[in-house]
Parts: structure tokens; C-alpha cells; sequence
């Protein structure tokens, strides 16, 4: 089974650089996307060959995540069940038969960890119900999940220590979602690969001089981490400020 996640940073505007085509080529499985910033049928973006479940957020043009897929979910929950977490679309479920697959769109620390007690909240919260989940069946968790979790992980982790994404309270939270029974894919497999980034500023030319940041993720519970095959960062693609990475794995 084949799974993409991608940050495309607009919806809208990454259909007019290849977003379709793009899936077209992958014809994967399922594709999880976030910061789609629109609402469902306000223009057409998505691949016919997929059922489509969107939860946008109720402010206009932000945030938002999508999921398509070739196979029917049993069920489908659009939030991590806790109060004060609904209102942004940052989150969907989809329970199949052997797993949950759920798609997230973290919330951003922002400058100055502006939000970063938000967050700290949402990384507790997410942690509590992703725990529930995979008490029942083993776990997916992808997305762009705002961190950068280890120094290999970002091109300048001395001169951004202590910024969003980097800060010394998200790389604890992650390290805590790991402690909970979770794997980092990429990680799993590829444990000391350097220079494997999924997002770039676009400012000083940082994609140019792969001066990125590894915050696009694929998460599994540790029980079926031997069923991954393997994690591939698509950092050729184009259409986003992030690219997409893609998992093999052998479920369904």
C-alpha cells in the first residue's frame, strides 16, 4: 500500500502547478493533505478516482486538511476529541479494517512561540487520543507536524534553536509521542540520512541550497513498524513551499 502525505500550502494554487497531475502519476492509495485553505466545492482540485473527506477550518482561508483515498473508511472523525481542538480542521481519521489513518496539520508555534502554550496543549491532547486509537488497532499519523525533532533534521540547528519548530517544548512533545509506542518511518529506516528536508523557506534561495527543515512525517505504531517498506521525501516535486513523501507499507 502506497500513502502521501504533502503540505500543499494552498490548495487552490497548487492544482494550477500539478497538484492532479501529480497524483495522477502516484496513483497512490491514499493522499493526505494539509493547509488546503479552502472550503470543499469552491473549486475543483481533487483527482476523480478518490472518495474525498475535507475539514476546513470555520476561518476563511486557513489551515484545513484533506484526505482521498481508494478505499472505504469505516468510520471518519474530524477532530481529536478534545475540547477547544475543532475550529482550525487540522485533523481527520479514517478507520479501516487493520488501522487508523489520521492526517494532521499541527498548529504552528509561530514567531517568538507566540502560541506555543496552544500548542503545547494540542500535543497533550493529540498524544492522549492517539494513544486511545492505538489501543484498539495500530496507528498511522501523517503530516506536517511542525518540528523539527532531532539537529540532523534541520540544515541550521544551532541558529535556530529555540525558534518554532526547534524549540526545546516541541522536540520534547514529539520526543514524548515516540515514547508512547509511536516510530518515526523515515528515521526507522534511514537513521543517520542527512540533508533530507520536506520544507524550505522561500526566502535566500533555501530550496536552491537545500537549506530546509524535516517536518513532514510519517508516524506508525511500533508493532507494525516492521511492515514499513519504505519512506521516500519527493523532494523533486514542486507546487508547495513543503514536498510530499510518500510510504510503502503492507497493510491492507
Amino acid at each position: 500500500m502506497k500513502m502521501i502525505t504533502w503540505n500543499v500550502n494552498g490548495l487552490r494554487a497548487a492544482a494550477g502547478k500539478g497538484f492532479l497531475d501529480f497524483c495522477g502519476a502516484e496513483n497512490a492509495d491514499m493522499i493526505c493533505v494539509q493547509e488546503t485553505r479552502m472550503q470543499r466545492g469552491q473549486a475543483e482540485v481533487t483527482p476523480p478516482a478518490y472518495a474525498e473527506f475535507w475539514n476546513s477550518a470555520e476561518r476563511k482561508g486557513y489551515s484545513g486538511t484533506l484526505v482521498l483515498t481508494k478505499h472505504k473508511p469505516i468510520t471518519v472523525n474530524y477532530n481529536i476529541d478534545a475540547a477547544g481542538h475543532d475550529r482550525e480542521g487540522r485533523s481527520i481519521t479514517l478507520e479501516f479494517e487493520d488501522f487508523y489513518l489520521v492526517n494532521e496539520y499541527t498548529p504552528n508555534a509561530q514567531d517568538k512561540l507566540a502560541r506555543i502554550a496552544y500548542r503545547m496543549e494540542w500535543e497533550d491532547a493529540r498524544r492522549a487520543y492517539l494513544a486511545e486509537l492505538d489501543r484498539k488497532k495500530p496507528v498511522i499519523l501523517c503530516g506536517d507536524l511542525n518540528v523539527a525533532h532531532e539537529e540532523i533534521d534541520l540544515k541550521n540547528p544551532k541558529s535556530n534553536r529555540g525558534n518554532a519548530g526547534f524549540s526545546d517544548e516541541e522536540r520534547g512533545k514529539f520526543g514524548e509521542l515516540l515514547a508512547a509506542g509511536f516510530t518515526d518511518a523515515f528515521r526507522y529506516l534511514y537513521p543517520d540520512a542527512a540533508g533530507a528536508y520536506t520544507w524550505w523557506s522561500y526566502r535566500a534561495n533555501a530550496r536552491a541550497n537545500n537549506a530546509g527543515w524535516r517536518i513532514d512525517y510519517f508516524l506508525v505504531s511500533e508493532r507494525i513498524r516492521d511492515k514499513i517498506r519504505d519512506v521516500v521525501i519527493l523532494n523533486g516535486v514542486r507546487g508547495s513551499d513543503h514536498c510530499p513523501v510518500r510510504l510503502e507499507i503492507d497493510l491492507l
